[in-house]
Order: C-alpha cells, then sequence, then structure tokens
C-alpha cells in the first residue's frame, strides 16, 4: 500500500489499511504517550480521521499520512503538559523573555498565529528529541510529557537516580540549544 489507490469499496480499502498499519502505528504511539488507554485513543482519533479523509479525497502517501495524523495527536496529547515542559526548557536563559514565549504559546485563545507557533514549537521540539541519544530523549520523554517522576523511572528501567538526573540535564541542555533560535524568532513576533 504504498501508493494511493481507491478500490470501489471504501471499507474494504479502510479495513486493509487497518490491518496493514495497525500494529505498526500502534507500537509507534505506544512508545511515546503514558498508557496503553492513551495509545488507544490517539488510534482511534487516527482511523476516525483517516475514514472521513478517504471518503474525501485519495492519499497519496499512506503511511506517512498515518504517522503523521497520529504524530499530531501525541503533540496534542502532549500539550496539556506543555507549560511544565516549557519553564524546564526556558528557565535558567540569560534573560527573563522566557516568560513571553511561555504566556505566547500557553494563551487560552487560539488564533491561527497562536495555533501555528504551538504546532511549530511542538514540531521543532521533537525534531531536537529525535537527536538525542536514546536514554536521554527516553529519560525527558518520561518524565515531561509522561509525567513519571524519577523515582518511577528507577522503579522502571533498574538505572540510578544520579544518572537519570544527569541525562536529563544533557537532554534539556541541547533542547535549550537546539531551540533557542525558535525563541528568539518567536519573542520577536
Amino acid at each position: 500500500m504504498k501508493a494511493a489507490f481507491m478500490p470501489k469499496d471504501q471499507n474494504s480499502y479502510i479495513i486493509e489499511t487497518i490491518k496493514a498499519y495497525g500494529k505498526s502505528l500502534m507500537g509507534f504511539i505506544r512508545k511515546q504517550v503514558k498508557s496503553e488507554a492513551d495509545a488507544e485513543d490517539i488510534l482511534q482519533d487516527v482511523w476516525y480521521q483517516f475514514s472521513n479523509v478517504i471518503n474525501a479525497q485519495p492519499i497519496e502517501q499512506t503511511s506517512a499520512w498515518l504517522y503523521r495524523v497520529a504524530k499530531n495527536k501525541i503533540l496534542d496529547k502532549h500539550k496539556k503538559r506543555g507549560e511544565s515542559l516549557l519553564d524546564d526548557i526556558y528557565k535558567g536563559d540569560d534573560n527573563d523573555d522566557g516568560a513571553d514565549l511561555i504566556s505566547l504559546l500557553m494563551v487560552e485563545v487560539t488564533t491561527p498565529e497562536t495555533a501555528y507557533l504551538r504546532n511549530l514549537f511542538w514540531e521543532q521540539l521533537f525534531i531536537a528529541l529525535d537527536e538525542l541519544p536514546e536514554e536521554q530523549k527516553q529519560v525527558f520523554i518520561w518524565q515531561e510529557l509522561d509525567d513519571l517522576s524519577f523515582e518511577e523511572i528507577v522503579e522502571k528501567t533498574g538505572v540510578k537516580f544520579n544518572t537519570l538526573v544527569s541525562r536529563k540535564r544533557y537532554a534539556v541542555l541541547h533542547l535549550r540549544k537546539r531551540l533557542k533560535q525558535l525563541y528568539k524568532e518567536v519573542v520577536a513576533y
């Protein structure tokens, strides 16, 4: 199912797509959310959106589309925890403009501009996270996005507390450095 094709029976197409991508998509989602229930909810949202879109237009690259929607749903889930994450990444900067960025990204009224900036931030955050060594990335995700304490991570992994703190520190330093340009552009906005 690499290229788009539309069989006469769209229900068959949806079923075949679910069979082809269901397990791998669930695995992708499960790695990035806190619970099985959250993963199932996100996967259900992806399939619902897929069934709505497929009725309106063909999808060029089904796999890429499904993973992009899943990633967006995961980002939406993580946005609920965004304020403490932003504090962690931007506290300790040389200036106090971090408050400007945080207030801009966390404003309750959504305009096209704030929605764009939020999406841009989360997209850039996940790109920067993917640049980290897996151990640093995972401890950051568990702590900041999945809301696990260091004690819970120690219990889960068997890794020493101080090692986890150090890994998270390196992750935060990398994210600060990597997101600094975005920060400057948004604050200047």
